[in-house]
């Protein structure tokens, strides 16, 4: 569909509502998780700091371990099956944890199980959406699509965060992963209500190993500078926000004072942020250009960082609020300048594998820093754990100034032609994309 209507795509277009529908239900299930599962180790389980962060590892762990083979994998199937499946091991993953209080049989193990395999089942998901969407929207529609999904994801997880810790005042923090399990229940709804069907992906080839499948994918995402600049300062920054991200309900809890029922609005407050960078990254790319306003975003507002381990209790959790949603803005805001830039840059048939090949780096050093923060937690105190780790994320944005994004305006949408030495993996790959 052309956006030449000015209609808004949540009114003209069926298919995308259902699947803005679904992922925002799925963001708010994961938000109440974010903060219930810490929570349920802290207050029901008594884990230890190291434990919290080795639970917050355990989720993200499976994009090391086989995020690049499922980008090649969901490149050789329809997406749509793939997200459906996703959602339903979701769907009872989650449920199982409440159901295992009532019968005696949670513990801290369970628990990093859970964390593990719904983790797993995000790397199928995230990888199949990614490269979902192109095939569900013309090329015009897909930043509007891309800013509306963003920011609708950050304002679930606002709602989400905030939400978490009512839900485990009112039915304890272990029942509130129902809410969880409840909204995949409903994405999954969602996705199957849609109408459009994806064709088969077409074979020009015969098909290969998935291993040179696999290597097709890094080699593209190696030897191109823009791909590869992003994936290095993505894996730098989530090593560090998530370093303190693993520790903050601890932080909040013991350090500032805050009463766990509180924790959960507290972060929402501060994540609202990501709402404001969805809504301000098309507008500020349009006045100063792509590439500008990915600076602004991933280092402007990533030196506020500073303010999160500075926060007290009283007036001083100002700081935490205030540094939580400068970052939240420019993380959002910069992702969904990146998910544009992808979506149009790389070559539809490579899609998945490129997604799963930068994502592997990107969210494959989340498990490290969660199990760094936890780690400095345990060797420091929390509060120069925090700092230690909030430094990080305006420091990683260092990667982006040593780029051509520092000396260009905006983003390109079409690749460089591959030079004799770095040949294309095929011949019609360096021709712009639809």
């Amino acid at each position: 569909m052309s956006q030449g209507t000015g209609v808004s795509l949540l009114r003209r277009h069926r298919d995308f509502r259902l699947l803005w529908c679904g992922e925002t239900a799925g963001k708010f299930g994961a938000s109440v998780t974010a903060v219930a599962m810490p929570l349920i180790a802290v207050s029901t389980l008594r884990a230890s700091t190291f434990e919290v962060g080795l639970l917050g590892a355990s989720a993200w762990l499976p994009w090391l371990v086989i995020g690049l083979p499922v980008g090649a994998w969901v490149d050789r199937m329809r997406r749509r099956p793939v997200m459906l499946t996703a959602a339903a091991v979701s769907f009872l993953l989650f449920a199982a944890v409440p159901l295992a209080e009532r019968t005696g049989r949670l513990s801290i193990g369970l628990l990093m199980a859970v964390a593990l395999l719904s983790g797993t089942a995000a790397v199928f998901f995230q990888t199949a959406y990614t490269a979902y969407l192109p095939s569900l929207l013309e090329p015009e529609d897909q930043p509007e699509g891309n800013t509306k999904l963003h920011g609708s994801a950050s304002a679930a997880q606002f709602a989400g965060l905030g939400s978490a810790g009512v839900i485990g005042q009112a039915v304890g923090v272990v029942n509130a992963m129902f809410a969880n399990a409840a909204t995949f229940l409903l994405a999954l709804l969602c996705l199957a209500r849609i109408r459009q069907r994806e064709p088969r992906p077409e074979r020009k080839r015969a098909r290969g190993t998935l291993l040179g499948e696999v290597r097709e994918g890094l080699r593209w995402v190696a030897g191109d500078s823009w791909l590869r600049t992003l994936t290095l300062f993505g894996a730098t920054s989530n090593l560090a926000l998530m370093g303190y991200q693993s520790i903050q309900v601890v932080f909040l809890v013991q350090v500032v004072g805050l009463a766990p029922g509180a924790v959960g609005g507290v972060i929402a407050v501060s994540g609202t942020g990501g709402v404001a960078g969805a809504l301000l990254a098309r507008r500020v790319s349009r006045r100063i250009g792509t590439a500008r306003a990915m600076l602004l975003f991933e280092l402007g507002f990533a030196m506020f960082a500073l303010l999160i381990p500075a926060a007290f209790a009283g007036p001083g959790l100002l700081l935490f609020v205030a540094g939580g949603f400068c970052v939240s803005a420019g993380v959002v805001g910069g992702n969904v300048l990146k998910a544009s830039f992808q979506q149009r840059y790389c070559p539809p048939q490579l899609l998945g594998r490129l997604t799963a090949s930068t994502a592997v780096l990107n969210f494959g050093t989340i498990p490290l820093g969660a199990l760094l923060g936890g780690w400095l937690g345990t060797v420091f105190d929390l509060r120069t754990a925090m700092w230690i780790t909030a430094a990080g994320v305006p420091l990683a944005a260092l990667v982006l100034l040593f780029s051509p994004i520092r000396r260009s305006r905006d983003l390109p949408t079409v690749p460089r032609p591959r030079s004799d030495r770095n040949p294309a993996p095929h011949p019609d790959l360096s021709s712009p994309t639809r």
